[in-house]
């Protein structure tokens, strides 16, 4: 049995109407741990428990902890996750209630994951949050529910954070043949996608800004940036403010919440940035948000 579901694929008639298409949502938010995350991380596990693995070990506070957590609660498997100290109380509540053994250390994500990295032992797995071969064969099932349930879109759009989901995607619709092009959208503040094809290769940025903290990656994996030379991708940029009023929006049109590194997607749309007009069905992929609150959302709309 799989850790992760088959997750409903619905149009939005209010995106389609401001777009001038059919907008189909895969509705990755309704994961059993919040986002399309366990969909990898839940491959990962499994492949590694099949190995022998005995432990999990993590170094996210956000989607890629909790998924696992879940993964780890699911298979029982005990999971250490180490967070730096600006993981919310939120991410480590529910990190626990998950059952992990939840670690602060350090100020950044790079420290954390130094401490992660010191815990392993030779029964133990660490998994990555974004840069790793069987994470993109999880996310690839994405895709494969999407043509089983009769669509065959003519683009997609998602976020890119590490690059993880960018190579997920593509790699469901290679193995479905479907030749489309992806818009692949990041807040200004956590840009590493834009940065890298911009400078030739990824590059690092000096420093994350923004709201969209689950695409805080300060650089994108290799693969993503090589698919940019394998098919057709086109890099955009939206504001803080313009993600969390998809947010908003979507709340409302699709009663729906989902974070702002989801909202960046979304903002495309609503925002009407990319001209799908003469595409006949774009799919969206509305990947969630583990810790997203309405408060939060108000908050950074201030």
């Amino acid at each position: 049995m799989s850790l992760s579901i088959n997750t409903p694929l619905l149009e939005s008639l209010p995106l389609g109407r401001l777009n001038k298409t059919r907008v189909w949502m895969k509705m990755e938010a309704m994961q059993p741990s919040g986002s399309f995350k366990i969909r990898g991380v839940g491959h990962a596990c499994e492949q590694h428990y099949a190995r022998g693995a005995r432990r999990f070990i993590s170094s996210s506070g956000g989607n890629a902890g909790l998924a696992v957590a879940y993964a780890g609660r699911k298979l029982g498997v005990p999971v250490i996750v180490v967070v730096p100290e600006s993981t919310s109380e939120r991410a480590r509540h529910l990190l626990s209630l998950e059952g992990a053994d939840v670690r602060v250390h350090g100020k950044t994500w790079a420290e954390a994951n130094e401490l992660a990295l010191s815990l392993l032992n030779n029964e133990d797995a660490f998994i990555h949050p974004f840069d790793d071969q069987l994470l993109w064969e999880g996310h690839a099932s994405m895709i494969d529910e999407v043509v089983a349930a009769g669509l065959r879109p003519d683009a997609v759009i998602l976020s890119v954070g590490g690059g993880g989901l960018l190579a997920g995607v593509d790699a469901g619709l290679r193995r479905n043949n479907l030749d489309i092009p992806i818009f692949a959208v990041e807040t200004v503040g956590m840009s590493s996608f834009h940065a890298a094809l911009k400078s030739g290769h990824p590059v690092s940025l000096p420093e994350l800004t923004g709201v969209a903290t689950s695409l805080g990656a300060r650089q994108v994996c290799q693969r993503a940036f090589d698919l940019a030379s394998e098919r057709e991708i086109i890099s955009l940029t939206v504001s803080d403010k313009q993600a969390v009023d998809a947010c908003l929006a979507f709340l409302d049109d699709h009663r729906t919440l989902v974070e702002p590194a989801c909202g960046a997607s979304l903002a495309a749309l609503y925002e009407s940035q990319i001209d799908v007009s003469k595409m006949g069905n774009v799919l969206v992929i509305v990947c969630g948000g583990s810790t997203a609150t309405t408060a939060s959302l108000q908050g950074f709309k201030g």
